[in-house]
């Protein structure tokens, strides 16, 4: 049975620093899409990241783009997220997601859409106050 736990939200002020960690067990694919992914009060969930494991291409949303750093670790089985620079608008509940059958585009990048990921884990909240 595949697990996903987050861990390492909190609050911080603005232009400071959280980094995220999700552990996963049950689960071990060299070739699928692992991403973060949020949701704000009152909005939709939105993807903010993601890593197709078999060649590690990563992919960013542009309101996180050269702020957010996703990274994965194969052997330990997780995926983290480094929030540098972080604004108030990041607040929200951040999701580990993962896909088996990853969805990728032309450019073989993981889709960011919260459908084509069937795993996910219970999430962990981060504030970010101006």
């Amino acid at each position: 049975q595949v697990q996903l736990v987050e861990s390492g939200g909190g609050s911080v002020q603005a232009g400071g620093s959280l980094r995220l960690s999700c552990a996963a067990s049950g689960y071990t694919c060299s070739g699928c899409c692992m991403g973060w992914f949020r949701q704000a009060p009152g909005k939709e969930r939105e993807g903010v990241a993601t890593i197709y494991t078999g060649g590690g291409v990563k992919s960013y949303a542009d309101s996180v783009s050269g702020r957010f750093t996703i990274s994965r670790d194969n052997a330990k089985n997780t995926l983290d997220l480094q929030m540098n620079s972080l604004k108030p608008e990041d607040t929200a509940t951040y999701y580990c997601a993962a896909a088996r059958g990853a969805q990728r585009d032309q450019r073989g990048y993981c889709i960011r859409d919260a459908r084509f990921f069937p795993d996910w884990g219970q999430g962990t909240q981060v504030t970010v106050s101006s």
